[in-house]
């Protein structure tokens, strides 16, 4: 969507609030032996404080309030009475509505001591947020975004997920445009003022193809390696994007 009022940026920015303090207490919580069903719960509490609702549910009929993906599920990991180990690499990843705004935001944390690779993807895919987050303002090609965000995977030894895109987001979850994650050539988008998105590295440590599982929602990795996700709802400017979910 495309910011309209002072109305529209404070329901936007308190949709942003609930996502960016359901990551703060899930993360907290993410150790080995706790079942990613326990952390969607303590996410489903902190929405019902602010009187948020999941968008994934509202809107897709998601099974869980969040989204929860360990290890080679790259996104739409179900919670379940799955147990972390020692060195799973969890990717925690909300979508609040509240009073018809939406806000998206993922992180994700390894559970124990993890392997030096999962460390090293994990910090890859928070850097490539972090370059494509420092190109976005008014006037600039929304494929600037995608080359930067793939230049830094690739420097790394990794690859992006190209099946997944960050997206317009406001009024329901997908909206236009689609945000990619590797240089299109043939995209001519330029960001304009106001406009809401979510930029979201997904970071393979293999090819970066996907499969998706038999549950019909989780998509892992066709080569069972590791991702990392890192993602923000933005608003663009005319200087700065302004971070929602921060």
């Amino acid at each position: 969507m495309s910011i309209g009022s002072d109305r529209d940026l404070a329901g936007l920015r308190a949709a942003g609030r609930a996502v960016a303090e359901a990551l703060e207490e899930m993360r907290d919580a993410v150790r080995p032996g706790v079942a990613t069903r326990e952390l969607d719960e303590i996410g489903a509490g902190v929405f019902a404080r602010h009187g948020a609702r999941s968008a994934p549910q509202l809107v897709y009929g998601f099974p869980g309030v969040n989204c929860i993906s360990v290890n080679e599920e790259a996104v739409h990991g179900i919670p379940s009475q799955r147990c972390l180990r020692d060195g799973d690499v969890v990717t925690l990843d909300a979508t609040a509505e509240l009073g018809g705004y939406m806000a998206d935001a993922a992180i994700t944390v390894t559970a124990g001591e993890a392997p030096a690779e999962a460390v090293a993807l994990v910090e890859t895919a928070e850097r490539a947020l972090a370059r494509a987050l420092r190109l976005v303002r008014a006037g600039v090609r929304l494929n600037a975004l995608g080359r930067a965000i793939q230049a830094e995977v690739e420097e790394a030894g990794f690859n992006v997920i190209p099946a997944l895109s960050g997206h317009g987001i406001g009024e329901t979850i997908h909206e236009p445009p689609v945000v990619a994650n590797y240089y299109d050539a043939y995209d001519t988008t330029v960001l304009t003022e106001g406009l809401v998105l979510t930029i979201e590295p997904v970071v393979a440590a293999g090819c970066g193809d996907v499969v998706v599982e038999d549950d019909g929602w989780t998509v892992v990795t066709a080569d069972r390696s590791l991702v990392a996700h890192a993602e923000h709802t933005v608003v663009v400017t005319s200087s700065e994007p302004f971070v929602l979910t921060a």
